[in-house]
């Protein structure tokens, strides 16, 4: 029996959908992109990551699925198969193994804090908050505290890898199905809650009306960046879903609705997130610390936010474990296809490595706090590596392996099974892919790649 025939298969298009939805929203939907919006102008910083959507995360998108789909592989054996053997190729594909690998390791340390943070609120910790800065000293102590880091750490591992050892359909699929709906319904609750509370509009407005004098060219890049990095490009996770569809299922249709789901959540987040922060008069321009320091201080000002500070690190925590589920995906299709393992071994086995290897990025803030390499601590050297170089670099050379290896004409013609229909109506969507997929795309993401690794 072949290879292809032996490959599972998703159960329907829309587990797809949600499974290739949660794997883009993440982390960098809920907490990156709403600090970065405030960072940036508000309203103004979100239209200029919408353009970027279009010009950069749906093509590359759409290219990433297709060559998953194409050859019903995993990254390295898509690669080898589409590039007849090139070695070049085949490193691409093993590149984006690497770089899901390295992202687990320490994205799962991040995601075990949201966790804990479920916990922190269920104990009412919050409310003996009255600042910002006292909120990020408690959240500084929880993180020095190894036995607290390093424990849910594990705990979201375990997760993980419970879903993902019982497969696409009754693992992936299944609890994405679950999971998706789930997150959705909490989104919408924290949404209705911050539209009630006094002062909301002002949050509505910052969010909602651009203030273009906050717009520099670091906002478009940091705009071009988070459409790229926010939909998991780069990283062979929508290569490997894409390897599980059939060969009737319609990409551009499945495409656009992925990103639209992602949007829509990381829109929603804002709006949640701003409304709320606006209403307790704090600040929205908060960096990185909006959610571990503002956000706890916002619940303890709000009407009913102990229950909101529980539903919004459970949401959190969801969203993470949707992302997680793919990246570890990855690394077991690659074993399961390339080595012959069994599905529970390659869960198991890499799970358990992915879990040692992001222990030094989890005592970064306490054992390992003095050990820096190049000027970063661990974690911060592992996430630059990989955010800051491997996933651009890998999104930039499946751009030029569609548009000039492959060649876009090719690549078309396979693109066309399952939508036939679709073209036949937007017969325009094949320019624009081929367009932005061999000119923009490649040139964009190249000056994100060099502006990440401060070249320019």
């Amino acid at each position: 029996m072949s290879e292809v025939v032996k490959r599972e298969k998703w159960g329907s298009k829309i587990g797809f959908i949600l499974a290739a939805a949660g794997s883009a929203i993440g982390l960098g939907n809920i907490w990156k992109f709403p600090y970065i919006a405030g960072d940036n102008g508000g309203a103004a910083f979100v239209f200029i990551y919408l353009i970027s959507i279009l010009v950069i995360g749906l093509p590359v998108l759409i290219a990433e699925v297709l060559i998953g789909r194409t050859t019903s592989l995993n990254p390295v054996g898509a690669f080898r198969k589409l590039s007849h053997g090139s070695k070049f190729w085949t490193a691409v594909g093993g590149m984006g193994v690497l770089a899901g690998f390295l992202i687990l390791s320490y994205y799962a340390v991040v995601a075990g804090w949201s966790l804990g943070y479920i916990v922190e609120s269920i104990k009412g910790v919050f409310f003996e908050f009255k600042t910002p800065a006292e909120a990020g000293h408690y959240f500084n102590s929880l993180i020095s505290n190894v036995w607290w880091i390093v424990g849910y750490f594990a705990l979201f591992m375990a997760l993980s890898m419970f879903v993902v050892i019982f497969g696409v359909q009754k693992g992936i699929e299944k609890g994405s199905k679950i999971l998706m709906p789930l997150l959705f319904v909490l989104m919408l609750v924290l949404v209705i809650r911050g539209l009630t509370l006094d002062g909301a509009s002002e949050g509505m407005k910052f969010l909602w009306y651009p203030d273009w004098s906050a717009v520099t060219g670091e906002t478009i890049l940091l705009a071009l960046g988070q459409a790229f990095f926010t939909l998991s490009l780069g990283m062979g996770a929508m290569l490997t879903y894409g390897s599980y569809m059939s060969k009737s299922d319609n990409i551009p249709v499945s495409a656009f609705e992925i990103v639209t789901l992602d949007t829509l959540i990381a829109l929603l987040a804002g709006i949640a997130i701003f409304t709320a922060v606006f209403a307790t008069g704090l600040r929205p321009d908060s960096g990185p610390g909006l959610i571990f320091y503002t956000l706890p201080i916002v619940f303890t000002k709000m009407p009913g936010g102990y229950i909101f500070s529980i539903l919004f690190f459970i949401l959190l925590s969801i969203a993470a474990l949707t992302s997680a589920i793919s990246l570890l995906e990855v690394i077991t299709a690659y074993f399961v296809d390339e080595k012959g393992w069994s599905r529970k071994k390659a869960v198991l086995v890499f799970g358990t490595v992915t879990f040692i290897i992001g222990i030094p990025s989890a005592l970064s803030y306490n054992v390992l706090a003095d050990v820096h390499i190049f000027g970063r601590n661990f974690f911060d050297t592992v996430d630059f590596l990989s955010a800051n170089i491997l996933l651009p670099l890998g999104g930039l050379l499946i751009a030029l392996f569609v548009g000039y290896f492959w060649k876009t004409e090719n690549a078309l013609s396979a693109l066309k099974e399952g939508a036939e229909s679709f073209f036949g109506k937007y017969g325009w969507f094949a320019v624009y892919w081929k367009i932005f997929i061999k000119y923009f795309a490649p040139v964009l993401i190249a000056i994100v790649f060099l502006k990440s690794i401060g070249i320019i």
